[in-house]
């Protein structure tokens, strides 16, 4: 393959090579290595994790112990921070998956704490950070989102889905400066895991203390700092109803104005349809069970009103722009789906592209209907295996049989969906060939358990890898010049060793990046 200035300009025989070698050529030789199209990231948070990374860093705790140790030292090593802030902790390391605020009050009494969980959707606080938020026994549940409480009403520690935005008006905001060097970090980060692009699954909002990462985005674009091509899916505000739309497409106006749209683009809107279902949010078909196996009233909860959410879509889709649904449950799924239905319906055929993240629950009669409908099933692959947060606070809690409905992969596969790949980080990692691990295996590395949802929800590993390079290229609409190795496509490549199509599947995992390109220049090289 031979690449001129930032193009792809031969793709041949190595044995006609020699002949596209000149004076001042450089040569790399791959010996064995696998050259891929780079990868592109459909669903990131990626200034929050490079802010996170810059905070209180939690992601690396083995257990309870190692947060609250790992607290007290970054709280020795900051005395002058008004306020203790970042996250990464694990619900299946506390009881029910709700650290109470007693652990951080004996590290940090005199401080404000408050951290968000690994997966974002619930925040743990000290007594100090739930006094100054004036949050007591009498303070209500949001309709978005929970409270933990004690025997007596009074907050225990755990903010769950929009209950974290009761500390929104006393925590204190990160600066700009702050959130720009978050920015370069993660772009750092992610380069290093062979990530040429990305779609920015939360932009233009203020959601759980994750700064609006619009502001580093411009400094980045101006300061020619910004490596990496960024699709910004705009936050659609939950409370808000269709007159946000005038806002979003003008500010995909005004960003198109600055003809950078090669590195930034606003052409998409996120809509968060449920929660999660480890804090049983996440929107489904069937009630919750307790812990004795009995029904409860709870089913989750539908953020957007499934008819304003049909209009929603549909006014996007006819402004021309592309929706991106987190859609986690199984009902969640359905809405969203019966949305991109309604503005099919409304509007016709579009290049909308519409997606649907996360499908951890997916009842079997929805599968088909990706293809039917030409939405993009966006996976979050890590997830798909068994491991102690799905295992402990999550499959309990189902009804039967929907264990074999997680994350169901081949199913959407064998009924022509589309696909696309991305990660969530800082939810989790953001490494795509961990994530392709177990797309592939449905089994995390050294895991004694079986394949989640069975063997026949396993992708091939050249599914797999196209989804997290060429779908997401389509899902970003950058398919014409990225996501593939062919003449005239952007030189966005990565090599990959040992070659993961020579490893046996179980192996996969091994197989890491050693160099990324971005537009024929090496932006990181692994050193031994």
């Amino acid at each position: 393959m031979a690449v001129t200035g930032d193009r792809i300009t031969a793709v041949v025989p190595e044995s006609e090579a020699d002949a596209l070698i000149g004076e001042g050529t450089q040569v790399v030789q791959l010996d064995g290595a696998l050259l891929s199209p780079g990868f592109q990231d459909a669903h990131v948070h990626p200034v929050g994790g490079g802010v996170e990374l810059l905070q209180c860093n939690l992601t690396e705790a083995e257990d309870a112990d190692d947060a609250i140790a790992t607290i007290a030292a970054y709280a020795a090593e900051n005395p002058d921070e008004p306020w203790i802030l970042g996250g990464g902790w694990s619900m299946d390391h506390f009881p029910g998956g709700a650290p109470v605020r007693g652990l951080l009050d004996a590290v940090v009494p005199d401080r404000p704490v408050l951290l968000m969980s690994r997966d974002h959707h619930s925040s743990w606080a000290n007594s100090t950070a739930i006094r100054l938020a004036g949050i007591d026994a009498t303070t209500p549940d949001p309709v978005d989102g929970r409270i933990e409480r004690e025997a007596d009403g009074s907050p225990a520690g755990t903010f769950h889905e929009g209950a974290s935005g009761l500390f929104e008006h006393v925590r204190p905001k990160e600066d700009e400066e702050f959130v720009y060097r978050g920015l370069l970090k993660a772009q750092e980060e992610l380069i290093a895991l062979g990530i040429t692009g990305w779609q920015d699954a939360m932009v233009g909002g203020q959601s759980s203390g994750v700064s609006d990462p619009m502001g580093a985005y411009r400094r980045a674009l101006a300061e020619g700092t910004l490596l990496v091509h960024v699709v910004g899916a705009q936050w659609w505000e939950r409370s808000d109803g269709l007159e946000q739309l005038d806002r979003m497409i003008a500010a995909r106006a005004e960003i198109a104005g600055l003809g950078r749209e090669d590195k930034l683009s606003l052409g998409t809107v996120k809509i968060m349809v449920d929660g999660v279902a480890e804090n049983q949010t996440a929107a489904m078909l069937t009630p919750y069970r307790d812990g004795h196996g009995h029904d409860t009233e709870n089913s989750g909860l539908s953020f957007v009103d499934p008819k304003l959410l049909q209009e929603a879509v549909t006014a996007i889709d006819g402004a021309g722009m592309q929706v991106h649904m987190h859609a986690l449950g199984d009902r969640a799924v359905r809405e969203g789906l019966d949305a991109v239905e309604a503005a099919r319906a409304a509007n016709g055929a579009s290049d909308g592209r519409h997606h649907l993240a996360h499908l951890q629950i997916v009842a079997e009669a929805e599968t088909a209907r990706f293809a039917v409908l030409d939405a993009v099933a966006n996976l979050q692959a890590l997830w798909a295996t068994h491991e102690d947060q799905i295992d402990h606070l999550t499959l309990p809690f189902l009804q039967d049989g929907q264990e074999a409905r997680q994350y169901p992969f081949g199913d959407l596969v064998r009924h022509g969906a589309r696909l696309a790949a991305g990660s969530d980080w800082p939810v989790s990692s953001a490494d795509p060939m961990d994530a392709i691990h177990i797309a592939v295996t449905r089994i995390a590395p050294g895991l004694d358990a079986g394949p989640l949802g069975g063997e026949h929800q396993r992708l091939d590993l050249e599914t797999a890898m196209a989804a997290y390079t060429s779908g997401s290229a389509y899902v970003n609409h950058r398919d014409h010049d990225t996501g593939y190795i062919r003449e005239g496509y952007l030189a966005n490549l990565v090599v990959l060793e040992p070659n993961p199509f020579s490893l046996p599947m179980e192996e996969i995992h091994r197989s890491t990046v050693t160099s990324t390109w971005i537009e024929g220049t090496s932006a990181f090289t692994r050193t031994a």
